[in-house]
């Protein structure tokens, strides 16, 4: 079942919370789950649910969101919009409300990601423009009361900016340039024999630090993951053809190039092209990564590379590392607890609505 049957055959109702009583281990205060949903009609919504299946908010919005950026410090998180959206959500995380529809200026649109800095004063999103369509643009806002008020903008120094998260210091920005072209209102494809996919690092002032680029020319590098010692993970969409044999998983530790990260020819198969999520959990060192098209589900020790869990999980798709392991939802199915503390590693379902999940997932 994919998630369009699902869409179709179920009658479930995005305000009907589950009713659980199961909860994290040993992880104090009740961590809240931060992520779109759609209904069983197909409209939009941001919510946060407590872990043991409690509703906290269910907020009705106009478009498809895609990633969720939660405040250092305020019950705030902006839901940002799909590519190539011009809409984002500010909501309170308290109540559900929403305090602004923040708008794509002229010639823009959001890529879908976003990230606040440390101090809460200033949010950078990956945006287009479509005025020269796939030119990598990251827009700086300002935090001022409960407004979040465009300042400038940056270049992403490259095609196509997906998602971008701070390095441990917290003033460096990595960007993952997806290097493709697409025109305004459109996910069209513009130039797949000349795409420029590439990871960035940039200071905060926008000054280019690094770019590099993996092989494969059609390897579109679009999600990433920084573990606390610097070492990025990327995830990446092929878009060339669909027998082509290309990682999808690379990697980049301190002082070493952007290389892919090694995987048995079994497990990148099963991606089919595409991988959706990836996480790090850095108490652990583990690397999770979600491949919906796949229908599968990966867990990877960070520095071996030995793999952990590759496992069915239908349309699975946002991924959160928490202190037993990871937390994974799924467009058609239930979110699963994988808890990684032991050598085998137990998968358990959480008491959470089933499916209609989007493809990412914050905790705050």
């Amino acid at each position: 079942m994919n998630r369009r049957n699902f869409l179709g055959l179920s009658a479930l109702a995005i305000a009907a919370g589950a009713i659980g009583g199961w909860q994290l281990i040993g992880s104090g205060p009740q961590a809240l789950l931060l992520s779109a949903r759609n209904d069983s009609a197909g409209k939009h919504y941001a919510v946060g649910f407590n872990l043991d299946g409690q509703q906290v908010f269910a907020t009705e919005v106009k478009e498809r969101c895609h990633d969720v950026v939660p405040h250092p410090t305020l019950p705030l998180a902006l839901f940002v919009g799909r590519r190539p959206s011009t809409e984002s959500y500010l909501i309170d995380t308290h109540s559900g409300q929403l305090l602004q529809t923040l708008h794509a200026p002229a010639q823009r649109h959001y890529n879908g990601h976003a990230v606040f800095h440390k101090d809460g004063e200033w949010l950078y999103a990956t945006e287009n423009d479509s005025s020269d369509p796939g030119r990598g643009v990251i827009g700086a806002y300002r935090l001022q009361g409960q407004q979040l008020l465009r300042e400038h903008e940056l270049s992403s120094h490259g095609l196509g900016p997906h998602q971008l998260l701070w390095m441990p210091d917290g003033e460096t920005l990595v960007v993952a340039n997806g290097g493709i072209r697409t025109e305004a209102e459109s996910r069209v494809e513009m130039n797949l024999d000349a795409m420029e996919a590439s990871l960035v690092l940039m200071q905060r002032d926008g000054t280019l630090l690094s770019k590099e680029q993996l092989p494969e020319m059609q390897n579109s590098v679009r999600h990433l993951a920084v573990a606390r010692d610097g070492t990025i993970v990327s995830g990446q969409q092929y878009m060339g053809e669909p027998s082509d044999a290309v990682p999808l998983l690379a990697i980049k530790r301190p002082g070493q190039a952007f290389q892919h990260f090694p995987m048995a020819d079994a497990q990148r198969a099963m991606m089919n092209q595409y991988t959706a999520s990836v996480a790090i959990n850095s108490e652990l060192r583990l690397i999770a990564l979600s491949a919906p098209r796949g229908n599968r589900f990966f867990i990877w020790d960070l520095d071996s590379a030995e793999l952990r869990v590759d496992a069915p999980l239908a349309d699975c798709a946002g991924i959160g590392a928490v202190p037993e392991g990871f937390v994974v939802s799924s467009g058609v199915g239930r979110c699963r607890l994988y808890d990684c503390r032991t050598p085998q590693i137990v998968s358990s379902p959480l008491q959470l609505p089933a499916g209609l999940w989007d493809n990412h997932l914050r905790l705050a």
